[in-house]
């Protein structure tokens, strides 16, 4: 029997109250559907992210999309499932796997009202400012790092990762996922934001997967593997965040917006 409706939640993740954080929309599925009705969903949801997930066996499949692509890694989606299964779904056991397609088995553990994400570290290339980057941002940059999927560019100070204003056109023509700016905070290890007009998102609010790549680059100029961040975006999100073996921790709250159901056809 064809599937015409689906069950649908929105959550607030790296949030404590509503109306702050990164805003995920959940789709739990009992089997996977079209990958182009999954877009569909998630273009239509116009959110940063939709995360679909399906049960096998011991474990959940997970996959994202922005409005506009699929995603290989994306951390906020994978907080918001997580509190969809322990809040709605009635899923007990402090441990989540969730595999994936491209970003291998990623980890969920529940301790106490926070979630905590085990993700792969990114490695990083300190590589020449590509032409037109800086521009595209608005500043100039202290130093430029390429990862797996994006660019890590250091600004000054927070007053000028505060004031970036970029030109998301001229950034969408970078053959990256999205550019993260960062540089140091009296009141944080580190403070960032996140650019990625080419994946439909031109700033997103708070990024779990953008804290693989900042985390080792902080823990190794700081010399620390214990980091406090926030992320700047207008509604903004605070994450702690560690490092160890190889793998980083992010660790946050999440809160339930919406529980709905949607009509597929």
């Amino acid at each position: 029997m064809a599937i015409d409706k689906l069950p649908l939640y929105q959550v607030d993740a790296f949030a404590s109250t509503l109306f702050s954080g990164n805003p995920a929309a959940v789709c739990p599925l009992r089997s996977w559907i079209e990958d182009d009705v999954m877009q569909k969903i998630a273009a239509e949801n116009n959110l940063a992210e939709t995360a679909f997930f399906v049960p096998v066996k011991d474990h959940y499949e997970l996959r994202w999309f922005t409005p506009l692509v699929e995603v290989d890694l994306c951390g906020h989606a994978t907080l918001a499932s997580a509190h969809v299964l322990y809040h709605h779904l009635g899923y007990e056991a402090d441990e989540i796997v969730f595999q994936t397609k491209n970003a291998g088995p990623l980890k969920v553990f529940r301790q106490g009202d926070q979630l905590t994400l085990d993700f792969p570290c990114d490695e990083l290339q300190k590589v020449t400012v590509p032409e037109g980057l800086s521009e595209a941002l608005g500043t100039t940059l202290t130093a430029c790092y390429k990862g797996k999927t994006d660019y890590l560019v250091v600004v000054k100070d927070q007053e000028t990762l505060d004031q970036l204003s970029p030109d998301f056109r001229a950034l969408a023509q970078f053959k990256v996922r999205g550019v993260i700016a960062t540089c140091r905070s009296k009141k944080y290890d580190f403070v960032s934001r996140f650019f990625a007009p080419a994946a439909g998102v031109d700033e997103d609010p708070v990024t779990g997967s953008a804290h693989t790549s900042l985390v080792p680059y902080w823990a190794n100029e700081l010399n620390k593997n214990i980091l406090n961040a926030q992320q700047r975006s207008k509604r903004g999100g605070e994450l702690h965040c560690s490092l160890k073996s190889g793998r980083v921790f992010i660790s946050g709250k999440a809160t339930t917006y919406l529980v709905g159901e949607i009509n597929i056809c």
